[in-house]
């Protein structure tokens, strides 16, 4: 019963998908090529992209196979107004900023701003994001609030992974080998296994290393950023019957890679160049370890043709052990600072949705419930060798959640199915609880001595609308106008400035959008061009503040801003000719904070910047497959992004924190359909960075002005052969 809500299930298939057998030569020799329909599952129901009144970037396997995109931070130069970047202390935890919204912060008692999704499980914890995936059929990222279906914590947006099903009665076998630049290496193997008419399992490994660009001259790993991963996944598909089916799956990530390099820069608009290596004097550099681990059970009932009850049980754990030298050499032999941290964390969810329509399709409906419970501990270590001391830091946590949602939408006969009114709603309510202690401990001794503790325990309830009129202009045009609000849980700030600031906490904030867009086929289909304008409202901002200029580990989170960010997105495909397609997608961000009231009421908006919000993001692709060769199908990619400056420090301090605009140029040559026994081998060549640019991908005070670069120029070949 899952069906779009206009377009038939041929339609979606796309005309160059149709089987040959179902169409006539005639038929075949006049039909003009046309874009392929696009699905998603963005409303937690299969529909058409273009029925989806949601500015949403949705990339398949095959564009991710050919974007070279292997764990979640590549897409960084793919979505425009989407910002991704390593926090400072751990490079395997994925800041994420959709439209300016996110959250700069790694504390296990803060929640990030976009939501992120694997098969609807909610992945609360952006520790260990940047890990690879062994199964991935589509990535689905969705901008602006979630405020009905994804409810807390999606102020900014959503990302939604979506794995690779089991196959029933059918045999399948997938093996990737990709060899590359700095030791490259990378094996991607899958195998589907059908077992009787009514079971089948898919099973899914990722092993990858590569070296990192900077050396280190000094003890522990030999560099900087290199890349130890590996990923499992087990998926188990039973369907007893067309009614019911049940689905487990296990997934594992392990990240073994060492520390990225922070170097010394100047600030802006003066950049440093990439080092060959780092200072001799740094001393122990040793590798992170991260490890994050998940159980699903997803069971879905038709209990009749036009009703479906769906049930997503989860657990997952987090181990998350990282570290970090600051500045080895910069004032002497010693690191102005040195972070290490370890992080313990489990979940529990349970979403249970009922998703339904009328006989006559008229109206279409989503009703849910959702429970989430998580317990967590953590502790840093952060050694000052000036002071002589490591000042640690632990505590516990342990949140719950609980939700009712529900999202209808009504198609009424009066204006020839041509009018479709959704309206949503959904009640939160998070109980948060957080304990810290603190405690010095002299260089070189076993001494400890407490500095102070304290617990701090809140709850906070949020009623989220959405409302959105659609109308067809006719088959391929459809405008939309949606209101939406959203809202982030508040938390405790384990960096606060005193015990009594922690145990407060800080409360939740909202967000109220408003939205116009427009999703449009043109040219037989040949041209697809989807567009939104919005404005967000943006209310009791979290906003960290520096309260000791002496000392940076200091933070306080207030409730304390106001801002207004307005925008656009584009995105267009034309298909030129057989063969021939190009791709354009623009975003463009206007974010500024209208009032900061500090505690004395005076308003400091003047001193504080929208950070990972650069202006105008775009990205373009051209892609052209020549006509069948007598050995195969050649395939050319060549792609293209750019960005425009970004302020990367919330406050303007002595200078800018930023990132200057910077473009990449990636290329992509693939021969296809080699003649081999059965199945089918491709091999392609692939460029990233062609033009070799020298770029940051954070820049930030690190006691001194502290950037990390982004890759230099990669290349490299992969082997796939896939039956």
């Amino acid at each position: 019963m899952n069906t779009p809500r206009k377009r038939p299930l041929a339609r979606l298939a796309g005309a160059p998908m149709l089987s040959a057998s179902v169409l006539a030569a005639p038929l075949l020799a006049t039909a003009q090529p046309m874009l392929e329909e696009v699905v998603v599952t963005a409303q937690k129901r299969e529909e058409s992209l273009q029925d989806t009144p949601i500015s949403l970037a949705a990339l398949g396997s095959d564009e991710l196979e050919t974007r070279g995109i292997e764990d979640l931070t590549d897409l960084r130069s793919v979505v425009p107004n989407l910002q991704l970047t390593p926090h400072p202390n751990s490079a395997a935890t994925a800041r994420i900023y959709v439209r300016g919204i996110g959250n700069s912060d790694d504390q296990i008692t803060q929640d990030p701003s976009v939501a992120v999704y694997m098969d609807g499980v909610y992945l609360a914890r952006t520790q260990g994001l940047a890990m690879e995936a062994a199964d991935i059929a589509r990535i689905e990222v969705l901008r602006g609030p979630q405020g009905t279906l994804y409810g807390r914590n999606a102020t900014g947006g959503a990302i939604n992974y979506i794995t690779e099903q089991p196959s029933i009665g059918e045999w399948g076998f997938k093996q990737q080998f990709t060899a590359g630049s700095r030791d490259l290496f990378r094996s991607k193997t899958t195998v589907n296994v059908p077992l009787g008419d009514t079971l089948a399992a898919r099973v899914g490994y990722v092993t990858a290393s590569q070296d990192g660009f900077i050396d280190n001259a000094g003890g522990g790993e030999s560099r900087f950023g290199d890349r130890e991963r590996d990923a499992w996944r087990a998926d188990v598909l039973w369907r007893p019957a067309d009614t019911f089916s049940l689905r487990y799956a296990y997934d594992r990530s392990d990240i073994g890679d060492s520390p990225v390099y922070a170097a010394a820069v100047p600030l802006y608009p003066r950049t440093a160049p990439i080092p060959d290596a780092g200072d001799p004097a740094v001393q122990n550099v040793e590798a992170n370890d991260v490890t994050a681990d998940g159980h699903s059970l997803v069971a879905a009932w038709d209990v009749s043709p036009l009703v479906t009850l769906k049930s997503i049980t989860a657990y997952r754990s987090l181990d998350n052990y990282q570290n970090m030298d600051y500045h080895t050499g910069v004032y002497g032999p010693f690191p102005i600072f040195r972070t290490s941290s370890d992080i313990e964390q489990e979940q529990w969810s349970q979403e249970l949705q009922l998703l339904g329509e009328s006989r006559d399709g008229g109206l279409q409906y989503i009703a849910g419930l959702y429970y989430f419970d998580e317990d967590g501990s953590y502790f840093s270590d952060t050694l000052v060798p000036a002071n002589s001391i490591h000042s640690l830091n632990l505590g516990d946590i342990a949140n719950e959640a609980i939700a009712a949602f529900g999202q209808a939408t009504w198609t009424p006969d009066i204006l020839r199915q041509r009018l479709h009114l959704t309206l949503g709603l959904r009640w939160s309510e998070d109980r948060r609880e957080a304990s810290k202690a603190e405690a010095i401990q002299p260089v070189g001794t076993d001494i400890v001595i407490p500095r102070g503790a304290g617990a701090g325990d809140n709850t906070f309830t949020n009623t989220s609308p959405s409302l959105v009129v659609a109308y067809d202009l006719g088959d391929d045009i459809n405008l939309y106008a949606k209101l939406v609000e959203g809202y982030k849980t508040g938390g405790f700030n384990t960096r606060a400035s005193s015990i009594e600031a922690f145990e407060r906490g800080f409360g939740e904030e909202t967000l109220t959008s408003y939205e116009i867009g427009a999703k449009m086929e043109l040219w037989d289909r040949r041209l697809r061009v989807n567009a939104a304008v919005f404005q967000a409202d943006y209310e009791d901002i979290q906003i960290n503040v520096q309260s000791d200029p002496g000392d940076i580990s200091l933070t306080d989170v207030l409730n304390a801003g106001e801002a207004t960010i307005t925008g656009f997105e584009l995105d267009a495909t034309a298909l030129l000719f057989e063969g021939f397609s190009a791709n354009l997608r623009y975003g463009y961000l206007d974010a500024q904070y209208d009032e900061i009231t500090d505690a004395t009421g005076a308003d400091l908006s003047d001193l504080f910047r929208f950070t990972q919000s650069p202006r105008n993001t775009v990205t373009a692709d051209l892609d052209y497959t020549l006509p069948p060769l007598p050995f195969g199908e050649l395939r050319a990619n060549l792609n293209y992004s750019w960005q425009d400056d970004k302020f990367t420090s919330s406050t303007a301090e002595s200078g800018e924190y930023i990132v200057g605009d910077y473009g990449l140029l990636n290329a992509r040559l693939t021969l296809s359909r080699l003649p081999v026994p059965s199945g089918d081998l491709r091999v392609a060549l692939w460029g990233k960075n062609l033009e070799d640019k020298t770029y940051y991908i954070a820049h930030f005070n690190a006691g001194v002005p502290t950037a990390m670069f982004g890759e230099p120029r990669t290349y490299g070949i992969d082997l796939i052969y896939e039956y």
